[in-house]
């Protein structure tokens, strides 16, 4: 099923019209008529290379690497829950629907809650709880912001209720100071989500002790649920309050990149200073959608994808470390390079281009987010470049010490 939908997305890809620059291969159905609710999904180039990662990177992460079990009778609902997992994804980067959205985008915490909680490792129930309180306490937040936009917008613009994202991007006309109110009860979950800091200490602990399977999707494109829906429904609803609030979001950027490198240095667990790195990446992809240029914009959507390439690679690698060694103590996997030096090889150019390393996929969305934030906010891309610099520290010197 994951390699059919994968397919899916790679034809839809395909035959994406790159000179069209409205939504493509619309669906849209009435479904809860009275309250204006339908389906309407839709893809557009925020969404289609996402779609396209998600689809590529399941049936990987299904391959890759068997479930962490003694019973081989707890597979079924293994795969179950990824594949309710891959559909939840799937449907948040193509709902154009605020309801409906908001149905897709809680649908993937049920699964990642029970893959984590089921087939993690040693602290995992913890690490579940955590990981679902956090987002659904987010979530709370913008399922009200949905309710009071709708509502707002069938007064001012729109003239009748309805949770059509486009129509209420286009028609609406919301009050500077509604509309930042309302931009934050959406940013607030999405923030979460990403996770920027201070909402990010769930994320460590959900990759370290889901399997490796789970931390694949969740830092291929879980997170990045959060950075679209920033950018889809930020920025497309509340552009003025966007604009506002831009030096908040810029300034927690910053401060989630440096931190997330520092503290990425200081691990002693291979698999949480990857989860680290996620940390400082995703601040990044914040750092370009808030600068509101063309190229940072451009180069956000890139990284989103170049990310989800990267880190998941980095988690699989990972992964098959543990599958042979029952460790990811750093301290413990010295001189691996000896004996599997393909897979050195392989783990070198990944960490290269987790780095940003020029020639692979890593370095082009990080320069277009440094070259196009440098036109509005320079002081911001001085400190921000100096993560590039840590990252380098971070990953060579576990490189260093795992493999030599």
């Amino acid at each position: 099923t994951s390699v059919a939908t994968g397919a899916m997305s790679v034809w839809l890809t395909a035959e994406f019209d790159t000179h069209d620059s409205g939504f493509q291969f619309v669906s849209k159905h009435a479904w809860i008529e009275p309250w204006g609710i339908s389906w309407h999904l839709g893809v557009d180039g925020i969404s289609l290379f996402l779609i396209l990662l998600t689809g590529v990177l399941f049936p990987l992460a299904i391959l890759g690497i068997a479930p962490h079990n003694d019973d081989p009778a707890r597979d079924k609902p293994y795969f179950a829950w990824l594949l309710l997992l891959e559909a939840g994804v799937m449907g948040s980067f193509m709902s154009l629907d605020l309801f409906l959205f908001f149905v897709f985008f809680e649908i993937v915490l049920v699964p990642m809650y029970f893959l984590i909680g089921g087939w993690g490792y040693e602290g995992r129930v913890q690490a579940a709880t955590k990981f679902f309180l956090y987002t659904m306490l987010g979530s709370a937040f913008m399922l009200v912001s949905i309710m009071a936009t709708v509502f707002i917008a069938s007064r001012s613009g729109v003239g009748h209720v309805t949770f059509d994202l486009v129509e209420i991007a286009e028609h609406a006309d919301f009050a500077a100071s509604t509309g930042r109110w309302l931009f934050f009860g959406f940013a607030v979950a999405f923030a979460v989500k990403v996770p920027i800091f201070p909402l990010h200490t769930w994320l460590p602990d959900a990759h370290t002790q889901a399997p490796t399977a789970g931390s694949v999707v969740l830092a291929g494109v879980m997170l990045k649920l959060g950075t679209y829906g920033l950018l889809r429904f930020g920025l497309y609803l509340f552009p003025e309050a966007s604009l506002w609030s831009s030096r908040l979001w810029l300034g927690l950027a910053v401060i989630g990149i440096i931190y997330g490198a520092i503290v990425a240095t200081m691990q002693t667990d291979l698999k949480r200073l990857v989860a680290y790195s996620s940390v400082a990446h995703l601040g990044f992809i914040v750092l370009g959608i808030f600068a509101i240029t063309s190229q940072a914009i451009t180069g956000s959507v890139m990284q989103m994808v170049n990310h989800g390439v990267s880190t998941g690679a980095l988690f699989l690698l990972v992964g098959m470390i543990y599958e042979r060694r029952h460790t990811r103590q750093i301290a413990d996997l010295k001189g691996i390079q000896a004996v599997a030096p393909i897979f050195a090889a392989v783990f070198m150019i990944v960490m290269l281009s987790s780095i940003g390393v020029p020639g692979l996929n890593g370095f082009v969305g990080e320069y277009l987010i440094l070259i196009g934030a440098f036109l509005t906010y320079p002081w911001y891309v001085v400190i921000a470049a100096t993560g590039v610099i840590l990252a380098a520290l971070y990953l060579l010197w576990a490189y260093q010490r795992v493999f030599h």
